[in-house]
């Protein structure tokens, strides 16, 4: 019997795992932090049985920390030939005070992001790299201003390199945001009133962090983009172009590793 991913045996095929490495952007939250909701804890709602998404980003990571916390350790201790790792950092490797997570866009974040290739392709396992998804913030005429300044450029220079697949949510993020305009957006992102939340119950304005709507939609670029590329087979994938309602979203009472 021919089984998904190419696999012939005369037993159901194990799902294929997809592994996120990333930072607050990607991060899976808590019941006490609902409706805040990152990309990679929205993009299971558009995989089916044929694949598992395990997000293991962590807030405030940059490619550095995170390899430092020993979260890329356990990535590779648990990933197998077939699997994949998308990888995603730039907001904090920005942070040009914190010298715990600071890298530089043309030399050590592409070295630090190169440990995660190299390992993942030594376990069999095929990395994607990710730019970073852009922030809310517009100018005077209302189009978002770029934040991430030579990170994106170098990521896409080291995905030539070394022949790794991109996803260029900067760009894809930037059109969405653009499009939705100054208003339209305040609906993707942590920009609640107060009194509406219970968890946030004086409001908040978070022009990172998305809420459950912006972070399906968020997840919906990365997992098009998959999809369009062929990164991962067509098969694995469902609800590319559904709505998704934010109770699709899964907050853990718990946070995970």
């Amino acid at each position: 019997m021919l089984l998904s991913h190419g696999t012939t045996n005369a037993y159901a095929a194990s799902p294929v795992r997809v592994y996120v490495a990333g930072d607050s952007t990607a991060s899976t939250y808590t019941t006490g932090q609902a409706p805040r909701t990152g990309w990679g804890q929205a993009l299971p709602v558009f995989f089916n049985s044929n694949a598992v998404v395990v997000n293991v980003a962590k807030s405030g990571a940059s490619s550095k920390s995170f390899i430092d916390l020993g979260r890329l350790d356990h990535i590779l201790g648990l990933i197998t030939a077939g699997d994949y790792l998308l990888i995603s950092f730039g907001h904090n490797d920005e942070k040009v005070d914190d010298p715990t997570r600071y890298t530089i866009p043309a030399t050590t974040y592409k070295s630090y992001l190169s440990q995660y290739i190299d390992k993942a392709r030594a376990k069999g396992a095929n990395p994607v790299l990710i730019t970073p998804v852009e922030r809310r913030r517009f100018n005077s005429v209302g189009v978002i201003t770029p934040s991430h300044g030579e990170y994106p450029a170098a990521m896409t220079e080291l995905a030539t390199a070394k022949g790794v697949p991109l996803i260029d949510l900067t760009a894809s993020s930037t059109r969405l945001w653009n499009a939705q305009g100054v208003e339209g957006t305040k609906n993707y992102f942590m920009t609640l009133p107060a009194g509406t939340y219970p968890n946030y119950p004086d409001g908040i304005a978070d022009n990172t962090h998305f809420q459950a709507y912006g972070a399906i939609q968020v997840a919906r670029l990365v997992a098009r983009s998959l999809n369009s590329q062929a990164v991962i087979p067509a098969a694995d994938f469902q609800k590319l172009d559904d709505k998704i309602p934010t109770s699709a979203i899964v907050w853990p009472t718990t946070a995970p590793y």
